[in-house]
């Protein structure tokens, strides 16, 4: 009577190629999905950041008692925000336009934001 011996056989090439392709496969259609929702984030950052710039922005007019129409600079809301101004445009690539008083500050981070209304 013979035994069998089960010898212990790795993957063939074939089946390690096929492996790949369906590993890559759902990589392809797994991507849109994480980059939506990375441009859906910096979207909301974008946001929020306005709302602080035009609340710090109406806190500052109201500090020195500026008019409608008086420019302020991104500098001039730097002790109103937790962080300055300049470092708000530099991790991203978020370029806020802050406006004159009475105006709303506007994102240009894909494609132009603006807030208004506070």
């Amino acid at each position: 009577m013979k035994t069998h011996e089960k010898t212990a056989r790795g993957f063939t090439s074939v089946e390690i190629m096929i492996f790949v392709a369906i590993i890559g496969m759902l990589v392809t259609m797994a991507m849109p999905a994480f980059v939506r929702a990375r441009d859906n984030s910096q979207e909301a950052v974008c946001i929020n950041n306005l709302r602080m710039i035009e609340t710090a922005k109406v806190q500052h007019a109201l500090d020195v008692k500026k008019q409608n129409g008086d420019a302020v600079a991104g500098a001039d809301l730097d002790p109103y925000l937790k962080t300055a101004f300049d470092d708000m445009n530099e991790p991203s690539g978020f370029v806020y336009v802050v406006g004159d008083v009475g105006l709303d500050p506007i994102c240009t981070y894909g494609g132009t934001h603006v807030v208004g209304g506070l």
